[in-house]
C-alpha cells in the first residue's frame, strides 16, 4: 500500500511548513489526478494514520479529483476524457497519448489556525 508513504510524506511536509510559520494545520487540500495510481479512501485511511501522535493529529485532508485530459494535436484543444478506457479525443476520436492533466498528487494549500 503505497498510499502511506504518500500520506506519511504528506504529514512530514506540513509539520515542516507548520513550524515555519509557527501556526497549526487545520486542513491540507491536496490535487489528485484519476491517473495518479492512488486509491482515494486508502489515501484518507493511510493519511489519518500517518497523523496519529503527531502535532498533525485531526487535520483534515480535502481531495480534489483531477479528471484526465488530454492534448488533441487534430483539434489543438484539450479534452476531458469520459473513460479511461480509450485514449482518443471524444471530440474527432483521434488517438492521444498526450497527459495535460489527472496525473497529479500535489498539496496545493494548508489550512492554518493562529
Amino acid at each position: 500500500m503505497h498510499e502511506l508513504s504518500i500520506a506519511i510524506n504528506i504529514v512530514e511536509v506540513a509539520e515542516e511548513e507548520a513550524e515555519r510559520l509557527g501556526g497549526k494545520v487545520e486542513a491540507i487540500h491536496l490535487k489528485l489526478g484519476k491517473m495518479s495510481g492512488v486509491v482515494k479512501d486508502a489515501l484518507f485511511a493511510s493519511f489519518e494514520m500517518a497523523c496519529e501522535g503527531t502535532s498533525l493529529a485531526g487535520t483534515r485532508l480535502v481531495i480534489e479529483e483531477i479528471p484526465v485530459q488530454v492534448f488533441c494535436s487534430v483539434c489543438r484543444e484539450t479534452h476531458t476524457l469520459s473513460t479511461m478506457q480509450q485514449f482518443c479525443c471524444p471530440e474527432c476520436a483521434t488517438p492521444t497519448s498526450e497527459i495535460v492533466h489527472g496525473k497529479e498528487i500535489e498539496v496545493v494549500a494548508l489550512e492554518m489556525a493562529g
